[in-house]
């Protein structure tokens, strides 16, 4: 081997081990102070676009369960709302059973009139006033409410629940004036039993509809976490590994580091030569 002093070809190579081990270590650090293995493309290229549309996804995902909770508010409300009127109807029931009595006068059963007339006007108010959302979802005007629950553009994603009306006009066929007289207070009794089944109906679908959207916010909560944990499988650094990782691109680059302070010190032999 030859003694030359202009080119130091360990130092070089020295050099270059060591920028390589400084470059490592650099992205041990980068991993352990983020937390995250894949933290630019450079790092796993394929990795990061797997874990970005799964991002994504999950993203999507929390939003359909947003979207389900306002659908099972609005059937809350409907309910609620269904359920004061099946009070109502209850009470004009009562009042029409009395008002079919054949020995009442007519002052008496007008008594019983007023408050059945005042009743029917209530039950078209609260169908009036029940809304979510900016919307009456129970005087008829929104027949149905469809929910984006996925996140892909297919006919799965989307969910429609129905709203039926309860106005006494279009579906609970309720009228004012018709216990003036016990021909029509028997005629209201009929009215009173088929508005009732129109009412038990509707609450039906609500509660149906209720159920349903409750099985699909726990199936995206299943899809959210298992998506949540495949990115995290991609995307995350093992710390136990990374830490092992560092520990050995530490000692490499003090040890490179060493070793390029002595092959700076070889042409310091050819002054051997002059003495």
């Amino acid at each position: 081997m030859s003694l030359i002093i202009n080119t130091n070809i360990a130092s070089l190579v020295a050099q270059t081990n060591l920028a390589n081990s400084n470059t490592q270590l650099k992205v041990s650090v980068q991993r352990l102070s983020s937390g995250y293995r894949v933290n630019s493309s450079a790092d796993d290229a394929a990795g990061l676009a797997r874990a970005d549309q799964l991002k994504s996804q999950s993203r999507m995902i929390q939003a359909s369960m947003r979207n389900i909770n306002d659908g099972l508010s609005t059937m809350e409300i409907a309910d609620k709302a269904s359920e004061q009127i099946t009070g109502i109807v209850t009470r004009m029931g009562e009042l029409a059973a009395s008002a079919a009595q054949g020995t009442l006068d007519t002052n008496t059963r007008d008594y019983y009139k007023n408050e059945y007339d005042k009743l029917v006007s209530e039950i078209d108010r609260i169908a009036s006033t029940t809304e979510f959302g900016g919307y009456k979802i129970l005087n008829g005007s929104l027949t149905s409410l469809t929910m984006f629950i996925g996140f892909k553009n297919s006919s799965n994603d989307q969910l429609s629940v129905s709203l039926n009306a309860l106005t006494t006009v279009s579906t609970l066929n309720l009228s004012t004036g018709i216990l003036a007289n016990v021909t029509g207070a028997l005629s209201a009794l009929d009215a009173v039993s088929a508005a009732l089944k129109s009412i038990n109906d509707a609450r039906a679908i609500f509660g149906a509809s209720s159920n349903r959207l409750s099985v699909s916010l726990n199936n995206l909560q299943v899809t959210f976490t298992n998506f949540q944990a495949a990115e995290s499988r991609i995307r995350d650094a093992d710390f136990a590994y990374e830490t092992a990782v560092y520990t050995r691109n530490q000692i490499m680059v003090q040890a490179g580091t060493s070793v390029l302070a002595q092959a700076n010190t070889l042409p310091q032999q050819a002054l051997t030569l002059l003495r």
